[in-house]
């Protein structure tokens, strides 16, 4: 079945104006390529975060909408524990004086000294996204079990938005 929600397609835009925005940008991006996730994770989070007009017409699978949702919350989580504790140093690694300009020092430093905020604010809205997806997906059921409960790793999401 397509979900083809309109309340749904708000929030995945405003999740990938977010993660563009304020988590993959030009002073993090570095950080984040060091991360350990796979290569289908990093998909998963294109898909989700910059490719939502691919699917305005078609609608998202449930299963394939669930799987993206995991891979950003994992990454969440592994930036948490990779990214934040080194982003300073990353980020103005490689940047010598006289290399960075005072304004792009400035935004350098606001982009790290927010990263973890950041992060807390996409938890959030992937927790409402997910939230309201399988609100949708337990109506649409019915009697049958919904997809969530047949995708085990779900189970961890919490986990996942929360530590």
């Amino acid at each position: 079945m397509q979900l083809k929600n309109p309340e749904i397609f708000s929030a995945i835009e405003s999740i990938g104006e977010h993660y563009r925005s304020n988590i993959s940008n030009r002073f993090t991006r570095r950080a984040l390529s060091a991360m350990s996730l796979d290569p289908g994770t990093w998909s998963l989070i294109e898909e989700l975060t910059e490719k939502v007009d691919n699917y305005r017409y078609q609608g998202y699978h449930l299963d394939e909408l669930y799987a993206q949702i995991l891979a950003l919350s994992r990454f969440t989580y592994q930036a948490r524990r990779e990214v934040v504790p080194s982003l300073r140093y990353t980020a103005s690694s490689g940047t010598g004086p006289g290399k960075v300009s005072e304004s792009d020092r400035v935004f350098r430093d606001m982009a790290v000294n927010n990263f973890g905020p950041n992060l807390k604010i996409l938890a959030d809205k992937l927790n409402e996204l997910y939230v309201k997806v399988a609100t949708i997906d337990k109506t649409q059921a019915g009697t049958r079990n919904p997809v969530y409960s047949q995708i085990a790793e779900l189970h961890e999401i919490g986990r996942y938005l929360v530590e």
